[in-house]
């Protein structure tokens, strides 16, 4: 199942996403400090599940399900809030579950597979293929309190570094919260590991080049590079990396297939 959260304050956002991959019935396609785009990210996105805070600054949750409903197929609302007060209103919008924090794991699975029967009501078992969710066509992140939705086929690589993630694309660099094991997993076939803190988006590379470092006891040392298309960055290749990369230029037919 695709989810999309929503939720003003990060830490409850890292949480919940945390939560939603320790169970493993769905994957996190966007993430909303407030209400204000939720029909827009809905459209690119189309996330199955809403998790969605009641309490928000600006468009608040109530606000956000009512603008949901005139969606069609609409996604499932689970509400998540720290007041109990307003569980008979979040029913009459046909939430699938109302959740109050700080949530716990087996609470949150509950609402997930309940919203799972509700959107698949032949079923109450969740088939293998659906827990896989389908590739993003763009990555969301928060720029000075605006959500910023970046193309995949505009980024040129991931660069991770200690625990910050680096995305860098046509128009410059930015910090995301995700690992590159989870992108390198959602984007196999799109990109490419060269090294353990790189990965590549196989429609830039434009190449390989080699550099001979030469020491000094005049020991020579080799470094393999891949060249981006239409740039002057190059990537190193890490040794345990380079067979599959010699392989991916042999079949793509670019120079530096050696």
């Amino acid at each position: 199942m695709k989810i999309l959260i929503v939720d003003d304050e990060p830490l409850a956002r890292q949480r919940l996403a945390a939560l939603v991959h320790e169970i493993g019935i769905g994957q996190v396609v966007a993430e909303l400090s407030n209400g204000k785009d939720i029909i827009k990210v809905v459209e690119i996105y189309h996330p199955d599940v809403v998790l969605l805070d009641i309490r928000m600054p600006g468009v608040d949750g109530m606000q956000a399900a009512r603008q949901l409903e005139t969606l069609y197929p609409a996604p499932a609302i689970i509400f998540t809030t720290a007041f109990g007060d307003r569980a008979l209103e979040a029913f009459d919008q046909q939430a699938a579950d109302y959740l109050l924090k700080p949530i716990r794991k087996d609470r949150l699975e509950k609402a997930l597979r309940r919203a799972y029967t509700l959107l698949h009501s032949d079923t109450t078992t969740i088939p293998q293929q659906e827990i896989k969710a389908t590739t993003r066509s763009h990555i969301s992140v928060y720029v000075r309190g605006n959500i910023v939705l970046i193309p995949v086929k505009e980024i040129y690589y991931f660069f991770a570094d200690d625990k910050y993630l680096m995305l860098h694309w046509s128009k410059g660099n930015i910090l995301i919260h995700e690992t590159l094991k989870d992108l390198e997993n959602e984007f196999a076939g799109q990109f490419l590991r060269i090294h353990r803190s790189t990965l590549v988006s196989v429609s830039h590379i434009g190449g390989m080049i080699k550099k001979t470092e030469i020491g000094q006891m005049q020991t020579k040392t080799v470094h393999f590079f891949v060249k981006l298309k239409d740039t002057d960055i190059s990537l190193e290749v890490s040794r345990r990396h380079l067979p599959i990369v010699r392989n991916l230029l042999k079949d793509m037919r670019l120079p530096g297939a050696i």
